[in-house]
């Protein structure tokens, strides 16, 4: 209450209820599982984003106007101007005054992926922290998910270096920009879920405030990130999506991983036999080092039916760089949906396991090659390593028999490395 009597028109993230609390009070009731479902009963298939209360305790869910959140600081998602017209940025501003305009004038603008910070003026909330999301085009998908990532990630960083207690996050996309909500609250929650889990002592509170319309595709992910229990982490698990970037939440890109060996090709005098023999495998497997072929004499053998290793090699990498290009290229959002393939964790030896439901893939209703394009897109970043991947038969009848024919056209296309 204010001096006067009147009921104060902001709210304090303190008087909501934590995600964690959202479940102990019986906010909503969990889907009931399946005792006899073998993909609810592996022990050995840990989630990625496993059951943690103490960070369940920091994130809260907020149907309402993101500019009468009083916390440290508020999310304002804007154009690289900062003079965007869109809902959150109407209110924040109508709420904060005309001292913002001047202010965000001395910012000379923002870039896709970038945060910058101004005071609240007469918001409750000390700080506005204003960042711009991407514009979405499924051609551009890889592109748009590493800004809308570098979005959450840059202002919770910021939020760390001013030792903020609190972020109240808005939905940082925009319908003009056109990003798919489903696909960018899935970055929103990995992003803010892998921060928290490193650095959670910086941070009391994430506040994701959204719209009644938002609301419902946030209630429904939160669980696969997020799990308030053992029982909703092992129901969340099969409807995690495959891709869940790295130990970040970043997109993973293959082509910038850069990696740089040091002194290529030379050796230690002094090491011993078994090194010896380890970096002597590597001599010549060098990018450069493959350039060294007799090209005539790679042709020749082809026309007479005799290729040699190196020529089967590009070949095969020839045809693997047409299959991404093409997922890359195609819009695959409706097999995406069906999560049939999903990424969950590491075996005993250290190997990604990747796990493809049988039953989950209506082979009789869907471009079966559109599959393959999907699974080829969300292999591309697991296959520079060692991994297992685990085809799960029960329950599927005629028609989502998947053929064995696809899962060799897979292993032939990508290379598989799965024992």
């Amino acid at each position: 209450m204010d001096p006067l009597g009147a009921r104060s028109q902001f709210v304090d993230h303190q008087s909501l209820p934590t995600w964690q609390q959202q479940l102990e009070v019986g906010d909503g009731e969990e889907a009931p599982l399946d005792p006899n479902d073998s993909l609810l009963s592996l022990q050995s298939f840990p989630s990625p984003f496993p059951f943690r209360p103490h960070i369940n305790r920091k994130v809260i869910l907020f149907c309402g106007d993101i500019g009468l959140l009083n916390c440290t600081a508020i999310v304002n998602t804007s154009n690289e101007s900062l003079n965007d017209k869109n809902p959150v940025s109407d209110s924040i501003h109508r709420l904060a005054g005309a001292e913002l305009r001047d202010e965000l004038l001395k910012l000379k603008g923002c870039r896709t992926g970038e945060a910058k910070l101004t005071k609240g003026f007469n918001l409750a909330a000390r700080y506005i922290v204003h960042t711009v999301g991407p514009k979405y085009k499924s051609k551009y998908r890889t592109a748009a998910e590493s800004s809308l990532y570098s979005c959450y990630r840059n202002t919770l960083q910021l939020a760390a270096e001013q030792s903020m207690a609190s972020v109240g996050f808005c939905v940082v996309t925009t319908t003009k920009r056109g990003y798919p909500l489903e696909d960018a609250t899935h970055i929103a929650f990995r992003t803010v879920r892998r921060f928290l889990e490193h650095h959670g002592n910086s941070l009391e509170a994430v506040v994701f405030a959204v719209s009644d319309t938002e609301e419902p595709v946030f209630r429904k992910l939160l669980p696969l990130y997020f799990p308030r229990s053992e029982e909703e982490e092992r129901a969340s698990l099969p409807l995690i999506p495959a891709d869940i970037g790295n130990s970040k939440g970043e997109p993973v890109v293959p082509e910038r991983q850069i990696r740089i060996a040091e002194k290529p090709g030379t050796l230690e005098e002094d090491s011993e036999e078994e090194s010896l023999d380890s970096d002597l495998g590597q001599v010549g497997t060098h990018a450069f080092a493959r350039m060294e072929g007799d090209v005539d004499k790679q042709r020749k053998q082809i026309l007479q039916g005799q290729m040699s290793d190196v020529a089967l090699q590009k070949q095969h990498q020839r045809n693997y760089n047409r299959w991404l290009c093409r997922a890359r290229a195609e819009d695959l959002s409706d097999i995406a949906a069906l999560k049939a393939l999903y990424q969950t964790g590491v075996d005993l030896c250290g190997r990604t396991v990747m796990i493809l439901v049988g039953r989950n893939i209506p082979v009789t209703l869907i471009d079966i090659e559109k599959a393959l394009l999907y699974f080829i897109h969300v292999m591309d970043h697991i296959t520079v390593k060692e991994y297992v991947m685990v085809y799960f038969h029960t329950l599927t009848g005629e028609h989502n028999h998947l053929d064995s024919e696809f899962l060799k056209n897979l292993y032939d296309i990508v290379d598989a490395k799965s024992v």
